[in-house]
């Protein structure tokens, strides 16, 4: 694509863009145009993203450039103006308040087949009531409105840098097929190619519809609470972070946010697929367009409109459906150069017997038209991302969202799945067990007291359940200086100036001296799968907090079912042997532990050695993992961190969703194999048929024009996956 240029980030809803075929042809358009950049089109979406030079190109001239294809253009608010919408406050229009999409019937070829319809009906019947008295020419208006419409279109194209469209191979076999007298076969063919172009933008509108069904999630009112207390009702796209909202039973909630007051149950089926109604409290965090099942809420906007948790999802699968999976860039490749031989051989069909054998002109250039709609690889081309672009919108619609064919295909070839354990594999809620002090003139709150002062400042789960036990049994906390964190070692600081560590066991040896009798200890606490650390003062061994976390109530099915899919599972954890084998051991996985976040690097590169690896986690820590993996995901409560680093997220934290993210890719690759399988095959019977004379032009048609729609109706059912 070369440099991007400086210039203007813009982005267009491009009407009428329903398959790869549009979308290459507009690509290459635009991209001809001097000044113009970064091109990314979706056809999924109707979306075009680029960045223009307007001092090399007018706006004007490009959207010109696009019109002239037979394409509608709308501008769209580019991801620049999402970002200052975040930051300011500003208002951009909401995709709902967009200009609706036409139906597929009131579109042009809409209008255009029963057009052809009708003249081609005319004609028959002024063939069959006065027979011979207009002969042939009693089809030419249908085919020539066929022709007229579609030869303008292939015209553009060339002149564009598309000289091979599908519009051009139709336009040529319908001159031909006139030329050589076969008028009611021309005009056939082009009132079937009509009726699969119009069944392809319904497929294609389906798809769409089934991501754009989210935007309605979100209403488009809320009950703002004012400063005074007022309750007054404001667009939800006006709502800025850390005001408050009112959301009554059977609400919508208008935005992402906290709960402030009230405890209720909220429906996030929409958002996560979960089914169950979760119980929402004080501080729990809620999504845009979850139900509110019974009591009333406050709730605190933690995101702006723009940024929530459906403009997310929307947004993520918009770019994944943008980028293309391996196997469609290969048949991209593969059709560039497969449809210039294939019109090649088309062209050596209808003169080769001709001339070299003297056979009859009229049959040999009918036979060479057939093979020329024949040869249209639209079928071929949208087996892949009609696949690709069915099955991320299976997984949005359940809250499995992947970021992109590639990793969608990656998925499903997975040999091992790494887990991380905390808050992936556990719920990431330990709780405080045991308290036990080493030292004689030591108590358990005043131990508590000094690990709680030291993980003040952590967000580390055993840091939060340190400071939640405190918390309950009002312990008071000290001051501190120096805190710092020694990454999966230790989190240390100066209090009442003396050095204090909250460490591992293996750390704290490094620190402290510990008795046998203190070893023995934090043996039996992590052989009962608890962690343990150990707090350290000034080189002396204080005592031993333990805490435990309970696995997921679905990780053992979660790890049985990718088991039964044939995926081996491992879990890679910073906590002890002893803890990490007594969970392991519950879940039916193996694992292994103490490893510190360049460790689990080291483990993902040895486990990419025997196939390609999938890793789960949630934390900060795993961040590096995930990237490193064949393919990362992220569990949906994680950090932000590892959502942006992963390749795909489960919004559920369901264990049990890796496998169903796994079922669903060997489901869209199995799509994909027909799609090609039904393409590849059509072509290859038609083509046979057609040289041997047993088929003719509008049979032709089908051969693309009928594997299009079977590949189309065949992606659709991942949807119902």
């Amino acid at each position: 694509m070369g440099a991007v240029p400086a210039g203007t980030a813009l982005r267009y809803r491009v009407k009428g863009m329903d398959c790869p075929s549009c979308a290459t042809k507009i690509e290459t358009a635009v991209t001809r145009l001097p000044g113009v950049g970064g091109v990314r089109v979706n056809y999924t979406a109707q979306v075009l993203d680029l960045v223009l030079d307007e001092a090399a190109t007018p706006r004007a001239d490009l959207e010109e450039r696009i019109t002239g294809l037979g394409y509608g253009v709308a501008t769209l608010p580019t991801a620049a103006d999402l970002a200052r919408a975040h930051v300011t406050g500003a208002d951009i229009p909401a995709i709902e308040d967009e200009e609706a999409e036409p139906s597929v019937w009131r579109s042009r070829k809409g209008l255009l087949a029963p057009a052809i319809a009708g003249l081609f009906a005319a004609g028959f019947l002024l063939d069959q009531v006065q027979p011979g008295l207009a002969g042939e020419y009693a089809y030419w208006p249908g085919a020539l409105l066929g022709l007229a419409f579609y030869g303008r279109r292939a015209i553009a194209a060339a002149r564009n840098g598309s000289p091979f469209s599908i519009e051009m191979l139709m336009s040529v076999a319908t001159v031909g097929a006139l030329a050589i007298h076969a008028a009611e076969e021309a005009a056939v063919v082009v009132l079937l190619f009509t009726v699969g172009e119009m069944l392809e933008g319904f497929a294609a509108g389906r798809s769409r519809a089934g991501i754009k069904a989210l935007v309605g999630l979100v209403p488009k009112t809320a009950r703002l609470i004012e400063e005074d207390g007022v309750v007054r009702e404001v667009p939800a796209a006006s709502l800025v972070i850390g005001q408050t909202v009112l959301v009554r039973p059977g609400d919508r909630v208008p935005a992402d946010g906290e709960v402030t007051d009230g405890s209720s149950s909220l429906d996030e089926s929409p958002i996560t697929g979960e089914s169950v109604p979760r119980p929402k409290e004080i501080g729990d965090a809620v999504y845009a367009g979850s139900v509110n099942a019974d009591g009333a809420l406050q709730v605190r906007v933690t995101r702006m409109p723009s940024d929530n948790t459906v403009a997310r999802i929307l947004h993520m699968v918009e770019e994944a459906q943008a980028s293309k999976s391996p196997t469609a860039r290969f048949i991209d490749r593969f059709s560039a150069v497969y449809t210039p031989l294939a019109f090649a051989f088309a062209t050596l069909a209808a003169l080769g017997p001709p001339l070299l054998l003297g056979a009859d002109w009229g049959t040999w250039i009918y036979r060479g038209l057939a093979l020329l709609l024949i040869a249209c690889p639209c079928a071929l081309v949208l087996s892949t991302p009609a696949a690709i672009a069915s099955g991320l919108a299976a997984g949005a619609r359940r809250g499995l969202l992947v970021k992109g064919g590639a990793a969608l295909e990656t998925i499903g070839r997975v040999r091992t799945v790494a887990f991380d354990k905390t808050g992936t594999l556990t719920a990431g809620r330990p709780r405080v067990t045991d308290v036990l002090p080493f030292a004689p003139d030591m108590t358990d709150r005043t131990l508590l007291g000094l690990a709680a002062t030291v993980e003040a400042g952590s967000s580390h789960p055993i840091a939060r359940a340190i400071l939640e036990r405190t918390e309950a049994d009002a312990i008071p906390l000290r001051p501190v200086r120096d805190a710092r964190a020694v990454p999966g070692k230790a989190v240390q600081a100066t209090v009442a100036g003396r050095t204090v560590a909250v460490a591992s066991p293996r750390h704290a040896a490094t620190l402290a001296s510990l008795s046998p009798e203190a070893e023995a200890t934090v043996q039996a606490l992590e052989e009962a799968g608890k962690t343990a650390v150990v707090v350290v003062r000034d080189g002396e061994a204080l005592g031993v907090v333990a805490v435990r976390d309970e696995p997921r109530q679905d990780a053992a099915a979660g790890v049985a079912a990718l088991r039964r899919l044939g995926v081996e599972c491992v879990m890679l954890t910073g906590d002890n042997r002893r803890t990490g084998e007594a969970i392991a051991k519950g879940l039916g996985l193996s694992v292994r532990a103490d490893l510190l976040p360049a460790d689990k690097l080291a483990e993902i590169g040895a486990l990419k050695e025997v196939g390609p690896v999938a890793m789960v986690g949630d934390g900060i820590n795993d961040a590096p993992a995930l990237a490193s993996a064949s393919v990362g995901i992220a569990m949906g409560g994680g950090t932000d961190a590892a959502l942006e680093t992963a390749d795909a997220a489960i919004l559920n934290d369901r264990v049990s969703d890796v496998a169903a993210l796994v079922a669903l890719s060997r489901a869209t690759l199995g799509n994909i194999h027909q799609n090609v399988a039904i393409s590849l095959g059509l072509k290859a019977v038609f083509l046979v048929t057609t040289l041997a004379g047993i088929t003719g032009l509008w049979p032709a048609i089908l051969a693309d024009t009928g594997a299009t729609v079977l590949v189309t109706a065949n992606a659709l059912r991942l949807l119902r996956a």
